[in-house]
């Protein structure tokens, strides 16, 4: 094999503490978590020993408030940890986004009491979270959600079921979007919902081309009752916070797809520079030579792009549109890229004995998360031209 191993991107980062942290989050991904990444993907194992250490780290609750227990850290930082995460292994870089995204809504609508006796412990206390939006029918249409909360004096009783949930069965914790009023997206209030709540069961997890290692599975809310108190924004809101969770969702899963394109784009480097054909190195060879230009390029694009709405967002401005073009943009290029590597190393590319092939096959799922990217399409043009007129 060649002694040229992949060198860590070189990242523009605000800090010495923002590099520090890197630097850690490195150490742990080639410590702990690469070197199991295919054994435990192969095998549907998930890791929650690897978020526990990351919680103990101070990994899971970085672009939030430091009072409840955060990083403090601006998104254009948190954004490339989940890409180094996610270069290691999506199973974890992705189960960090959607923590994130699970803890979205206490910390920006929640009260004051809400966020002290809840966010400490989603924050840095172990607890691992999961975001409950989807349902069996209402995927993209998600305001069509069908999960009925009727209020009961000073609780309300939830009675539904949740599709497509990350982290589905093994959360201590779950945002649930549910019906509280008339049908349309005006209707829908959020609620923290914890994990062990009696009426609450997850179905066997749904088996998934990739990403074997993450439980992706329905959840059942069989007439679950939580107090008042649990209940997020005002009621009526919770359509509102979704969006706004998704919109700093979505920043996460392009970075994740940047950090898979990468990983994908360093096999191919090293196998292409040991790998001889006709006497040479086939990486020599100039048309291979060009898809691998075209792999960096694409990668290095995306990175811009999700890192200048990251950038927008810290800064306090809209980023919604750019927030889109980065998970349509990222994540397109995860597949082309990935697709690329596995050409790249031929019949090794096919099998199992080389990672390409897993992570091309979890490049496909990040095209559909969070949104498809024909929804991210929809979502861009909007902004470019209005709604549709239909």
């Amino acid at each position: 094999m060649t002694d040229r191993a992949p060198q860590p991107v070189d990242r523009q980062l605000p800090t010495e503490e923002s590099r520090d942290l890197l630097a850690l989050v490195r150490e742990i991904a080639q410590r702990e978590i690469r070197p199991r990444a295919a054994e435990e993907e192969d095998s549907g194992r998930f890791p929650r020993e690897v978020f526990t250490l990351l919680s103990e780290a101070g990994l899971l609750g970085l672009p939030y408030d430091g009072s409840f227990g955060g990083g403090e850290q601006p998104y254009e930082v948190y954004l490339q940890v989940l890409e180094e995460l996610a270069a290691a292994r999506l199973t974890v870089g992705l189960g960090v986004s959607v923590h994130s995204l699970a803890c979205h809504g206490l910390a920006g609508y929640g009260s004051k009491e809400q966020q002290s006796a809840h966010l400490p412990a989603m924050l840095g206390g172990g607890l691992l979270g999961a975001y409950c939006l989807s349902e069996p029918a209402a995927g993209s249409d998600a305001a069509s959600l069908t999960t009925k909360a009727v209020r009961e004096g000073d609780e309300w009783v939830i009675t539904g079921t949740k599709a497509w949930i990350t982290h589905g069965g093994v959360a201590d914790f779950y945002a649930v979007l549910a019906r509280t009023g008339a049908p349309g997206p005006k209707g829908i209030t959020a609620f923290l919902v914890p994990g062990d709540v009696e009426g609450l069961t997850a179905a066997v997890p749904e088996k998934k081309m990739g990403m074997k290692g993450s439980p992706t599975a329905q959840l059942h809310f069989d007439g679950v009752r939580v107090p008042d108190s649990r209940r997020i924004g005002e009621e009526g809101q919770g359509f509102t916070i979704a969006l706004a969770a998704l919109d700093a969702g979505r920043l996460g899963i392009a970075a994740c797809a940047v950090g898979v394109a990468q990983a994908a784009l360093d096999e191919a480097v090293t196998y292409a520079l040991d790998r001889k054909q006709f006497g040479h190195p086939i990486a020599d060879f100039q048309g291979l030579r060009f898809m691998l230009a075209d792999m960096a390029t694409k990668i290095e694009a995306g990175r811009a792009l999700y890192l200048a709405a990251a950038r927008l967002r810290d800064a306090g401005k809209p980023f919604s549109r750019q927030a889109a073009m980065a998970k349509l943009f990222c994540t397109d290029a995860a597949m082309s890229v990935t697709t690329d590597a596995v050409q790249i190393l031929g019949g090794y590319g096919y099998t199992a004995d080389f990672p390409v092939e897993r992570l091309m096959r979890e490049a496909k799922v990040l095209q559909i998360v969070e949104g498809t990217n024909q929804i991210q399409r929809m979502v861009i043009a909007r902004h470019l031209a209005g709604p549709e007129t239909r």
